[in-house]
Formats: structure tokens, sequence, C-alpha cells
């Protein structure tokens, strides 16, 4: 479904919103309210959203359990602390994928984490099973119980990938994420996200991970460890505060995800240290990316792709990067996921300059 023919503001509204989006410099503004942190780190504030991404199978749904468990207790489970305001204690837990059967699962999960009785509704835990629905379907409920809630303060979507028909469609991961940006401004609420990873990267899956990882507060990379296919880890993707040392979690005999203290998440390989794949977003500063971007499309707007590639080395190599076949079309993946770059249509490669690194 696509959303480029939706009205567009009339010049009246335009100059009325142009008005109140003034930042008037002689006020003062608050600063958003903390919700949620890992080891006194903010990951989640009021008026922001967030995500978990990971494989399939790397336990991302039992880590958001946590995360909603600590708010429901207003306290810490596993590494997280949560601290909502006490007239934004209500939580709202949407699942896409899952039937009522499994929807239950989890939430009389999170309600054993959180020290709950079990066989009753609580007051402040309301939980949606919308797999049987359409994505607008979906989005206009998910929007209806987010303004007719009263106290709401968190919002879980598990499952952000069903509000689009087309994961790749670049209309419909804007229109979605902007009502995120909408909701949680709007209702003064958090909004957390869970989305699969690409199998090849650590990128979260199609057009809609893209915008969702460009404009989330804190993006969570829930993976399984290497040695043991039981233990996940968690780690932050992206952050806007100050890091948190990763930690790692089991599901122990009683179905619930269990805090491994000792457990050293970085441990070392056997033998000679491996050599890191390149990774241009990790290994190529966003200011070498900007200056070489700029100077190969100064040449010219749009390049077909071997012509990219020739302007990419020689921009590239300006700014201290040399560039070797392999790195170029890594290059060029990162560029286009990262929105720095776009392709319309299977046409010719130009430039993004408002890119968000």
């Amino acid at each position: 479904m696509e959303y480029r023919d939706r009205k567009g503001l009339s010049p009246e509204k335009a100059v009325v919103l142009w008005q109140s989006s003034r930042l008037d410099l002689s006020a003062t503004y608050e600063k958003a309210p903390e919700m949620l942190k890992v080891q006194g780190s903010v990951i989640g504030t009021l008026g922001n959203f967030s995500a978990s991404i990971g494989k399939a199978k790397s336990k991302k749904t039992f880590n958001v359990s946590a995360i909603v468990a600590a708010a429901l207790k207003n306290g810490t489970v596993l590494r997280y602390a949560a601290e909502l305001p006490p007239d934004k204690r209500k939580i709202l837990y949407v699942d896409t994928e899952q039937s009522p059967y499994h929807c239950l699962k989890v939430a009389r999960r999170i309600l054993r984490m959180a020290g709950l009785p079990t066989n009753q509704n609580h007051e402040n835990l309301e939980f949606l099973a919308l797999r049987k629905y359409t994505p607008e379907e979906r989005i206009e409920i998910v929007k209806q119980a987010i303004y007719r809630t009263d106290h709401i303060g968190l919002v879980v979507i598990d499952g952000i990938r069903d509000m689009v028909y087309d994961i790749n469609s670049p209309s419909e991961s804007t229109h979605v994420i902007s009502l995120l940006m909408t909701w949680t401004d709007e209702r003064q609420i958090h909004i957390h996200t869970i989305l699969h990873q690409n199998k090849g990267d650590e990128n979260a899956r199609g057009h809609i991970g893209t915008e969702l990882s460009n404009k989330a507060e804190t993006v969570l990379l829930v993976e399984k460890d290497e040695t043991d296919a039981d233990i996940s880890t968690v780690r932050a993707a992206h952050i806007r505060a100050m890091d948190f040392e990763a930690f790692a979690f089991r599901i122990n005999e009683e179905a619930l995800p269990e805090l491994l203290d000792a457990y050293n998440v970085k441990k070392k390989a056997v033998g000679r240290p491996k050599r890191e794949k390149f990774d241009a977003y990790r290994d190529i500063t966003e200011a070498q990316h900007r200056k070489a971007l700029e100077a190969a499309f100064a040449e010219k707007e749009a390049y077909g792709y071997q012509e990219l590639a020739d302007a990419l080395r020689k921009a590239y190599a300006s700014v201290g990067v040399s560039l070797s076949g392999n790195k170029v079309v890594s290059l060029i993946t990162t560029l286009k996921n990262k929105r720095m770059i776009e392709q319309k249509q299977g046409k010719k490669y130009s430039f993004l300059p408002d890119f968000h690194y």
C-alpha cells in the first residue's frame, strides 16, 4: 500500500503549523522524562520510541517481556530499571503475529516476572492480539487505543513489520515511523517496537528497519551467543545516551529469562584473533562519509552502478579510505540502507544530503 496520494496541508494550515513550530530561544524547554534505564544508561524517555532487533529465535520477545515487567512493577527486571510517573503507569502491549493462545503465554510470563497473579487481569496492562487484522486496521486500532487509554505511559508493538504491506516500501515505512513520532509526542508516551534483523548483517529488516534505526532513541540488539544457543546477549546497536555494558540471560526451568551476572559477553576465540569484517558504518566516520559523498556528487547528480563505484573509490580515497572491489559493494549497500544515497525505481543513484547518521 502506498501513501504518496495522501492529501497535503492547505497553505493556511501550513502557516499555522509553521508559526507554532518556531523555537523560542528565550524560553526554557523541559528535558524528556526518563522512564527506562540499563545500568544507569537511559534507553527510553517519554515522547520518544525505541526498538529491539534480532534474528529469529534470538529471544527478542523474552527480552521485551522483561522490559514490560519492569515497567509494570516500576522496578528492576534483568538489567532494566523502569520509573514511570504516577499518571503514566498504564501499559499497552500489541502483538501482531501470534494467536491468542500464545499471546496469553506472553502476558502471563510478564505478570510472573513482575511478581503478580497470572489468573486475572491487571489494571495497568492491556494486551491486544491483532494477528487477524490488515495493516490499516492494526494501525487504526493501535491509534485509538493510544488516544483513548487514560494514564498510558508505555506501548509495545511486537511486530511493527505487520503494520505495512511491503517492508521495503519507502512511503509505507515513512508513514508508519511518522505515526510513531506523532503518537509519542502528542501523548507523551514511550513506544518500544520489535523487528527482525536481516539474515546477512546486523541491520533491521527492510526499509522500515532503516527508518526505525535512523529515528529511534535506542536500538537494542538481541543475539544468540555464538558458543551457547541457550544464552542470549543484549547490547545497544544504537543509543543516543551513554552506552551500557552488554549483558546476557538464559531461559530457566520456569521458562523465564534469568540474568547471567558472571557471564562474559565478549569471549575471545582461541588462537589468532580474527580480522573483523569491513563495516562501512563502523570503520568510516560520518565526516569522511559526508565529505566523500559531497565530492562524488559534486561532479554528477546521479550515477549508474559502475559509475558510482568508480566515483566512490576516488572520492573516499581523497579522505583517506582505500576501497577494494568487495569493500565498494559493501559501502554501497550501507549507503543505501542508511538512506545516504537512493536508487529510485531501478534508475540511477543519487545523494541524500540530509541523512541521519
